[in-house]
């Protein structure tokens, strides 16, 4: 699970270039929209196509994304949720 958590981060600031960002500073509970890390719409979308890539994990929708998305650990929840099944 620390090792996902260390990964998303990583995809996150690499992947999504918030090159002014260091994967340690991201707090695993820290929304990740709006007044969180501030990411947007368009952060979304790739994040989606990210994680299909990357886990074989899909989310299907704007609600199933609205909570996986949340944060780190809603997010890696999500996809040790999906990979087991």
């Amino acid at each position: 699970m620390e090792q996902l958590k260390r990964e998303l981060k990583e995809m996150l600031v690499t992947d999504l270039k918030l090159e002014d960002l260091d994967p340690n500073d991201i707090r695993d509970s820290e929304p990740l929209f709006g007044e969180g890390l501030g990411l947007d719409s368009l952060d979304a979308v790739e994040m989606v196509v990210l994680i299909k890539k990357r886990y074989g994990v899909q989310i299907k929708d704007m609600e199933e994304g609205r909570a996986a998305l949340a944060s780190i650990n809603a997010l890696a929840d999500f996809i040790l949720a999906r990979r087991s099944t």
